[in-house]
């Protein structure tokens, strides 16, 4: 099983520095986070029928449709509600978790898994340059992680089908940053970024000359199967666009495992930070037996205001996704996700 909790934070631009050890709440306060919102979920299970309808009319998507995969999607009862991230006392389940699933032979997201792109529409049109992403994802005990998959993350740009799938950025098209993980569960964050200024000679990076993606820190965590496991990324936007300047990091299980600066994420200002890049597609094998992975939700403990009318998708700190593997098709099951914005860097 594997489950996933989400939560996103816009940030105010700052320089603070960085904690070995921090939850999402205290990089909120640390980076004086001050909006938040929540993406809406059921308070009953959902068929797969009535989970389409349901995200369709209420997460903001792109386009008004689930990317790929909108037959795998279904509303259950959390699979892991007491099997918390390790040194974490909660424990709660608060309702339906979303699970997505990956039929037997299936290793793209056109065969298996799903996507979908929640957009962070605002009334007045403002933009965000940063934001800090938090989830939770947990893996059945016996869970197959074959040579990849990919996870949530983050995505923007005017061309919002782009830098996923072999279109690569090019600065000025889009950008994309996820979570994926490897063999024997050894995660990374995967991007579609520029990577000027010999980036791709720093051993941390792992770059591709054929439009695919740039892995950074490859098994600098790994994923631990049959638990939760928490998952906090920071996306900085480089500004002005033109310095590099631009960071990712990221925490496992609130420990620091990932802080890249240096980067450019873009050359126009067009590119912004567009929303949530809700992303879970097993890649490059096929699986051999059906797997599932969960998304659940929590109350948040770490706003700072309430939620805006302006941002429509964000969800509470709280929510967990999670992915499960048995008998059945593997799901993933998302929880309550929260998002703190600011339109700065």
């Amino acid at each position: 099983m594997l489950a996933i909790a989400l939560i996103a934070y816009a940030l105010v631009y700052a320089q603070p520095t960085l904690c070995a050890f921090a939850t999402a709440e205290s990089l909120a306060s640390q980076y004086s986070l001050t909006t938040s919102t929540s993406i809406p979920f059921p308070t009953a299970t959902l068929s797969n029928t009535d989970a389409q309808s349901f995200i369709v009319s209420q997460w903001s998507l792109s386009k008004g449709k689930i990317q790929d995969g909108s037959g795998n999607l279904a509303f259950v009862q959390d699979p892991f509600p007491n099997a918390s991230v390790p040194g974490s006392s909660d424990t709660s389940s608060s309702g339906p978790v979303l699970q997505v699933t990956y039929p037997a032979g299936t290793f793209s997201s056109s065969t298996g898994g799903a996507q979908l792109y929640s957009l962070w529409n605002t009334s007045d049109g403002s933009q965000f340059h940063s934001v800090l992403l938090t989830y939770e994802v947990a893996f059945d005990t016996n869970f197959q992680f074959v040579k990849g998959g990919k996870l949530p993350g983050l995505r923007g740009g005017p061309e919002p089908d782009g830098c996923s799938g072999g279109s690569a950025a090019n600065g000025s098209n889009c950008f994309s940053t996820r979570l994926m993980w490897r063999k024997e569960g050894e995660g990374e964050v995967y991007t579609y970024i520029p990577t000027p200024n010999d980036i791709c000679d720093n051993s941390d990076f792992h770059c591709n000359s054929d439009g695919f993606g740039t892995s950074i820190k490859r098994g600098a965590f790994s994923f631990v199967p049959g638990q939760w496991n928490r998952i906090t990324m920071l996306v900085r936007l480089n500004e002005p666009t033109d310095i590099a300047n631009g960071q990712v990091s990221m925490w496992y299980n609130n420990v620091d495992a990932i802080d890249e600066e240096s980067l450019v994420y873009r050359r126009d200002d067009v590119i912004n930070i567009g929303g949530l890049y809700l992303s879970c597609i097993q890649n490059d094998r096929p699986l051999q037996k059906n797997h599932s992975v969960a998304c659940a939700t929590r109350s948040n403990a770490g706003s700072t205001a309430d939620p805006p009318d302006a941002l429509a998708f964000c969800h509470s700190p709280s929510r967990r996704i999670s992915s499960m593997q048995a008998s059945r098709p593997l799901s993933r099951h998302c929880r309550l996700v929260q998002h703190f914005c600011s339109n700065s860097t």
